[in-house]
């Protein structure tokens, strides 16, 4: 069964409802890059009228892992994926529709080879942009995946 928007949608109600109600949605995914949309609403704003910052991080980290879920399962092993670290900058209040976007698919085959010939844990740095419906970016953040191979 491949991993699908539909499928990550419906993931999100069960397991992340917290995102859901939010409105975090996943809009399109594919080999190399997965896109995620979220839009500016009562139940998701800070005090000063824009999107609260946590909300546009669950956003960004569903593009990043996503993909990365995406990877693992087409390489056929059972694989443990887990947030190292991150960090974020925002750059511009998120009003309206935010677009977060990650286009690294080729880095996690990378770190998902390399785990798998080597055996040991592998991280890889992954990138989510957020802009708005203009193409100003409101916030960027970086994921630190770490992959290892269970046995």
């Amino acid at each position: 069964m491949t991993i699908s928007p539909r499928k990550l949608n419906t993931f999100l109600l069960f397991k992340l409802p917290s995102a859901f109600f939010c409105g975090v949605r996943t809009k399109s995914l594919n080999e190399t890059t997965c896109v995620v949309t979220v839009k500016h609403r009562w139940f998701n704003q800070n005090p000063f009228n824009s999107m609260f910052w946590a909300v546009q991080g669950m956003a960004a980290e569903l593009t990043t892992g996503a993909l990365v879920m995406t990877k693992i399962k087409a390489s056929g092993q059972r694989m443990s994926m887990l947030v190292a670290s991150n960090n974020a900058s925002f750059t511009k209040k998120a009003t309206g529709r935010i677009l977060f976007t990650c286009n690294q698919g080729d880095m996690i085959d990378v770190a998902i080879s390399k785990a798998i010939e080597t055996g040991e844990g592998q991280t890889v740095i992954l990138n989510s942009r957020g802009v708005n419906s203009e193409g100003v970016q409101v916030s960027d953040f970086n994921f630190e995946w770490t992959l290892k191979v269970k046995s």
